[in-house]
C-alpha cells in the first residue's frame, strides 16, 4: 500500500511549481518577435567597453573580431580597460592603437573588491558613443553584431538591450554539458525580459545608453560585490524602466565565448554568478530562484528514496523527473535552435540529474565565503 509521505507532498507541490515556471518562461520567450532588422543603415556612435585581465591568449581574436564589424568607422569607438594585467595583454591592445583601439589602465592603487565594476566606470567616463555595449576578452562575434544591436536600439527605442551568448569550440563532453546548460539559462534571461520582468543578463552581450548608465547612479549601490556589473545593473533599470528592456533575439546578434576546461573552473564560475543572489531587491526575481532551488532539492530527495526503497519502485520520482525533463525539452529546444546547435539535446538526460545537484550546491557555496576571479580571492 503506497503512503503519501511529507517527502512526496513536497515533492508533488514543488514539480507543478516548476513546470508553471517553465512553462511561464517559455511564454515569455515567444512574446519575443526574432528581430530582422530591413534597414541596414545606422546613425548611432557606439562604445564598446572591455575589462581585461591576464588575457594574452584570447584578446586579439576578440579585438580583430570588433574592428572588422560592419559598421561604421567613425561612429565606432573602442576601449579596452586593463586591470593590473601581469601578462602581454596591455602591450597586444596596444598595438591596435591604429585601428582605432583605446587602451585605459586601472591605477595601482586601486584596491577594492569590485575591479570590473571599476573598470566599466573609467571606460564610461572617457566614452563618446550614446550607447555602451559591454564585452568579455574572449568573444568573438559575426560582422554583423554591432549593426545589428544598434538597429534594435533604433528600431526599438530601447534603453537597455540583452543579447544571446553561447558557448561554442568545445573540446569535450564536459565542456558540450556546459553549453547547453548555458542556453538554458541565457533563454530564462531573454524570457525574464519577455514577460516584463527582466531577471538575468549577460556582461559578454549587454548594451545600454550612456545617460542611462549615470540617471541609474552607475554602479552605486552595487559596488560592493565583484560581481553583477550586469545582472545587479539590470536590475537597477528594470525598477524604473522594465518596458524599456529588450531581448535582441537574433542570430547576429550572438556573441561566442569558451566553455570552462575544468570542473574546477566551472564551480568557481557558478559560485560567482550564485553570489550576486544576495542582492536582489526584487522579490519576484527571488522567488523564481528559491523556487527552483527548492524544486532541485526535493527532487534529491526523492532520489535518494527511489535509490533507497529500489525494488518498490518510486512513481512520484520518476513522475517529477520526467516532467522536469519534458519542460525543459520544450524550453531548450528553441534555443539550440537559435544557435543551430540540435545534437546537444542528446546530453538532456543527464545533464537534468546533474544540474539538479550541482544546483543546489551553488545555492548554498555560492553565498558562503569567498572565491576565486582571475587569480584574486573576492566575494
Amino acid at each position: 500500500m503506497w503512503v503519501t509521505t511529507s517527502l512526496d507532498i513536497f515533492l508533488i507541490t514543488m514539480t507543478v511549481v516548476y513546470v508553471v515556471l517553465v512553462l511561464y518562461m517559455l511564454r515569455g520567450w515567444f512574446q519575443i518577435p526574432y528581430f530582422n532588422s530591413e534597414q541596414e543603415t545606422v546613425s548611432t556612435p557606439v562604445s564598446v567597453l572591455i575589462a581585461a585581465r591576464n588575457e594574452e591568449e584570447n584578446i586579439a581574436r576578440t579585438l580583430d573580431c570588433i574592428v572588422q564589424q560592419d559598421f561604421p568607422k567613425e561612429l565606432l569607438q573602442i576601449i579596452v580597460v586593463d586591470d593590473h594585467s601581469t601578462d602581454k595583454t596591455a602591450t597586444i591592445v596596444a598595438s591596435y592603437a591604429s585601428r582605432g583601439v583605446t587602451l585605459l589602465s586601472l591605477n595601482e592603487g586601486d584596491k577594492l573588491n569590485s575591479y570590473k565594476k571599476l573598470a566599466i566606470s573609467r571606460a564610461i567616463a572617457q566614452a563618446s558613443g550614446e550607447i555602451i555595449i559591454t564585452t568579455d576578452a574572449d568573444c568573438r562575434m559575426g560582422r554583423g553584431w554591432l549593426r545589428t544591436i544598434v538597429r534594435c536600439f533604433e528600431e526599438t527605442r530601447a534603453y537597455m538591450v540583452s543579447s544571446p551568448v553561447a558557448y561554442d569550440e568545445e573540446k569535450s563532453c564536459f565542456e558540450q554539458l556546459q553549453t547547453l546548460e548555458f542556453l538554458y539559462l541565457i533563454g530564462l534571461g531573454a524570457a525574464g525580459i519577455g514577460n516584463k520582468n527582466p531577471t538575468t543578463c549577460n556582461g559578454a552581450n549587454l548594451a545600454y545608453r550612456r545617460d542611462l548608465f549615470y540617471e541609474m547612479g552607475g554602479f552605486n549601490g552595487i559596488d560592493n560585490l565583484a560581481s553583477g556589473d550586469d545582472e545587479l545593473f539590470l536590475h537597477k533599470v528594470a525598477e524604473k524602466y522594465a518596458a524599456k528592456i529588450r531581448f535582441c533575439k537574433s542570430k547576429e546578434a550572438i556573441v561566442y565565448t569558451d566553455a570552462k576546461a575544468t570542473l574546477s573552473a566551472f564551480i568557481s564560475q557558478r559560485r560567482r554568478w550564485a553570489s550576486k543572489s544576495t542582492k536582489y531587491r526584487d522579490k519576484r526575481v527571488v522567488c523564481l530562484g528559491v523556487s527552483i532551488w527548492l524544486f532541485n532539492l526535493s527532487l534529491i530527495a526523492g532520489l535518494l528514496q527511489f535509490v533507497v526503497d529500489l525494488p518498490n519502485i518510486h512513481v512520484l520520482f520518476l513522475l517529477a523527473f520526467g516532467m522536469k525533463l519534458l519542460v525543459e525539452l520544450v524550453f531548450i529546444y528553441p534555443l539550440c535552435s537559435l544557435v543551430n546547435r540540435h545534437f546537444l539535446l542528446v546530453y538532456l538526460f543527464p545533464l537534468s540529474f546533474i544540474h539538479a545537484v550541482y544546483l543546489v550546491y551553488i545555492g548554498v557555496a555560492g553565498n558562503v565565503g569567498k572565491y576565486d576571479w582571475k587569480g584574486r580571492k573576492v566575494r
